[in-house]
């Protein structure tokens, strides 16, 4: 007998309810263990317990101003962590309401309604999807995948157990209200309330509560940008749901729903875009990007809002100002024109006056010229006119490359020469509004500008613009851009020489000197700006002029190490040539660090770093830096007061004029370089130092007529004249063993009965001149004094 038959033989013998009970124990055992396997699958890359209680958010790093108010973030899920005893009990009525009515009773998933979902998805023959409870969102959106699918519903399921084991229900919906996504870039119901209604989660209402809670399901469906008859819709199925589950009364509801809510984001000004960057920079430095972007951090900083608008709008109206001097460049573009005209979609900025706004501008459509005016429409909406005087300086035409040498004057040149009807222009409102209607044509500059301000006597940066636009060039020409200061760097000279025992009252000599450099066969002649020489003169009289022959003589005189020396005391870090050239600001220097310079001039001598972040914490509030104030002193507190007085005089009576109209004790130089490449501004009061520096990015002329007067100190008095405007007016300290005296400004003596040019000099006590001079001085003793003098210092090649 064979073994099929022996086994069927035996079959025969057993009963019915012996072989169903083997068939089904068989059956268990496949099933059990074919579900065991498909769970091992499903499970074998799951998160352990450790990481539920691990949570840690991707949150938003805030930057504060000096006085506390927000001026940027940094992140990449815009998330504000917010403990669940800070969010209103109204919010988490809502959300439980809507998303899970029996969250508080559940295991971590619902039974019921897993039945109810899976029932359904199988007479529709489709993905099993539904019945997520909050506890089943949270795991899907902190680890899993967003696919539907059986297996990644099974791993959601046993995560969603697992934390319920691990996590209260109080830590759950905490940890879910600050992770889901609420729409428009809000992670979070902290970030949802500020972007939604621009206020503080705890001051959210019912109906603010219950459109928020509405939103996770589907944030772009429901957005009230986008739909807003679809989120007043969803706002009303959440409060009938919180009704339902008795939580609100029906009176309650109703008067919710007749609620209108008013939807704004949250109001950040673009402002500081370039101190931003260099606080960010400096972060991701220090702490690396996942600390800055994702931990949350609080940085607070020295920025002082309502100076940095003033700044930002100085630089912005300085640079416009000399862009026109230079000429217009033409329209930006021409297009076809005619009554039917309907916007091309390739030029957006003519479809609506949001995209028309570009750099601070508004792009228009020239609809009709006469020889008055031009008709303008901007962006298909606002109509306006530009008059012919609000024009007039297109008269200087420019090619295309803005060379300032490709100048045309076409000085009878009407509206009808100068536009085209189809042309597309850069104008501003002349009203300050669009809706005035009147205009007039202007341009994006090309030429580049930048300013820094600090506060001397603590080295605060209180305010930066690094250029014209951050979203047209992100090099910050405030802090990184090494460009010759020019006269800019003179006081510096001048400086060093107080500090080898010369006065304001020292003599000089202002007269044509050659210097040659055998080896590469060049000449070098210093000359001034006026191209003329003026004999003896004084230091304080060659500073607030600016003379360059008797500035490089003086150099000559004192020694270049000597320079050197103080401008690194001063905080000059950038690498300064080792020859005579560098009396007039042939070296690099970054605008902050001649700024933190002149700083010293008006701190009494006393150096501090420039800063930009008071103190950083972090999520928990502790201290990851704090800036540590080290002054050092650079120079004596009477040389610096000697400088601050001479530099006075550049703006009461020098190349500084324009600043005299501010009223108020100021000092400060300007700077010109060879072709003016460069215009440089530099000054200070005693509570803020300023510096503001004007060209193009590749070295080319400003214009023959553009000096630092010209093109830098108009922006440097705008800013300074309202950034003080509110503020005490400051004197200068004067030290103690400061002493004033008369001289015979031709002699540098104590004044003689035939003296007469008499002044009133300031000294160090101890220098000042105690006899007057026997006789009037001869001119010609001052040339001999001048080649004593530089038979006895070293000579140094300029070049």
């Amino acid at each position: 007998m064979s073994k099929f038959q022996t086994f069927f033989s035996t079959l025969r013998g057993w009963s019915w309810l012996r072989i169903t009970m083997i068939t089904t124990f068989l059956g268990l055992c496949v099933g059990v263990g074919g579900l065991a396997g498909i769970l091992w699958i499903a499970t074998r890359d799951l998160p352990t317990f450790d990481s539920f209680q691990d949570y840690h958010p991707s949150l938003v790093s805030r930057v504060y101003a000096d006085n506390g108010e927000l001026i940027g973030q940094f992140f990449i899920e815009r998330r504000l962590y917010t403990p669940i005893d800070k969010i209103p009990k109204a919010f988490t009525q809502a959300v439980i309401a809507t998303e899970d009515t029996r969250f508080f009773d559940h295991p971590g998933l619902d039974i019921v309604g897993i039945g109810r979902a899976a029932w359904t998805n199988l007479k529709k023959g489709g993905r099993f999807q539904g019945a997520s409870t909050i506890t089943q969102q949270l795991a899907r959106a902190l680890f899993l995948s967003p696919e539907r699918t059986y297996q990644r519903k099974i791993k959601e399921l046993i995560l969603a157990v697992k934390m319920e084991w691990v996590l209260t229900k109080e830590q759950i919906l905490e940890m879910y209200l600050n992770q889901i996504y609420f729409g428009h870039g809000a992670y979070g119901v902290a970030a949802a309330a500020l972007t939604y209604f621009d206020k503080n989660v705890s001051d959210l209402s019912l109906p603010e509560s219950a459109f928020l809670a509405g939103l996770p399901k589907a944030p772009n469906t429901y957005s009230p940008y986008r739909n807003p008859d679809l989120a007043k819709s969803r706002k009303e199925l959440v409060l009938g749901r919180m009704v339902e589950a008795g939580y609100i009364t029906n009176e309650e509801a109703q008067a919710a729903m007749a609620t209108t809510l008013s939807y704004r984001h949250q109001s950040i000004e673009p402002i500081a875009a370039y101190f931003l960057e260099e606080v960010r920079q400096h972060l991701v430095d220090r702490y690396g990007e996942t600390l800055v972007y994702k931990g949350g951090l609080r940085i607070y900083t020295t920025l002082n809002i309502a100076m940095q608008k003033i700044a930002e709008e100085a630089v912005r109206t300085g640079l416009r100002q000399l862009d026109k001097r230079q000429g217009w460049r033409g329209p930006i573009e021409h297009i076809a024109f005619s009554k039917d005209f309907t916007p091309p979609d390739t030029f957006p900025e003519l479809q609506n006056p949001k995209a028309a706004l570009v750099h601070g501008l508004y792009r228009a459509l020239v609809t009709d010229v006469t020889k008055q005016s031009a008709q303008i429409l901007i962006g298909n909406t606002y109509k306006g006119t530009i008059l012919f005087e609000d024009m007039r300086w297109a008269q200087r035409r420019l090619e295309k490359s803005g060379d300032v040498g490709t100048a045309v004057v076409r000085d009878k040149a009407t509206p009808l020469q100068l536009l085209k009807v189809g042309d597309i222009i850069e104008v501003a409102p002349k009203k300050g509004t669009v809706e005035s209607g009147e205009f007039v044509l202007e341009q994006t500059p090309i030429v580049e500008g930048s300013l820094i301000a600090m506060d001397p006597r603590t080295g605060a940066v209180q305010s930066m613009v690094g250029g014209y636009d951050f979203t047209r060039s992100q090099f910050n020409r405030a802090v990184i851009a090494r460009r010759q200061p020019g006269s800019a760097f003179k006081p510096l000279i001048y400086a060093s020489a107080l500090q080898q025992g010369l006065t304001p009252a020292t003599l000089i000599l202002d007269a044509p000197v050659v210097y040659e450099d055998e080896d590469l066969d060049r000449v070098w002649k210093p000359e001034n700006y006026e191209k003329r020489f003026f004999g003896t003169i004084t230091l304080r009289e060659a500073l607030r002029h600016s003379r360059n022959a008797a500035t490089v003589r003086l150099l000559e005189q004192i020694g270049v190490p000597q320079v050197v020396n103080i401008a690194s005391n001063l905080g000059i870090r950038s690498p300064l040539s080792q020859d005579l050239s560098l009396a007039l600001g042939s070296s690099s220097v970054t605008l902050q660090e001649i700024t933190s310079a002149y700083g010293v001039f008006a701190n009494q001598g006393l150096w501090l770093e420039p800063y930009l972040i008071t103190h950083a914490e972090n999520l928990n509030g502790e201290i990851l830096e704090q800036h540590q104030f080290e002054p050092r002193q650079a120079m004596t507190k009477e040389n610096a007061y000697l400088i601050t007085n001479m530099l006075m005089d550049v703006i009461q009576s020098g190349t500084g004029r324009l600043a005299k109209s501010i009223g108020r004790p100021l000092a400060g130089k300007t700077g010109t370089t060879n072709s003016y490449n460069d215009a440089w501004f530099v000054g200070y009061a005693p509570n803020l130092a300023t510096g503001v520096w004007v060209g193009f990015d590749g070295v080319r002329t400003l214009g023959r007529l553009e000096s630092g007067a010209h093109a830098a100190l108009p922006i440097w008095t705008k800013f300074v004249d309202q950034a003080l405007l509110h503020t005490p007016v400051m004197t200068f300290p004067i030290p103690n063993d400061i002493q004033f005296a008369q001289i015979d400004t031709t002699t540098g003596d104590l004044p003689s009965k035939t003296s007469r040019n008499i002044s009133t000099e300031v000294f160090r006590k101890g220098t000042e001149p105690g006899k007057a001079a026997p006789q009037k001085a001869n001119p010609m003793d001052f040339f001999e004094f001048d080649r004593l003098n530089s038979d006895s210092s070293s000579q140094l090649s300029p070049f």
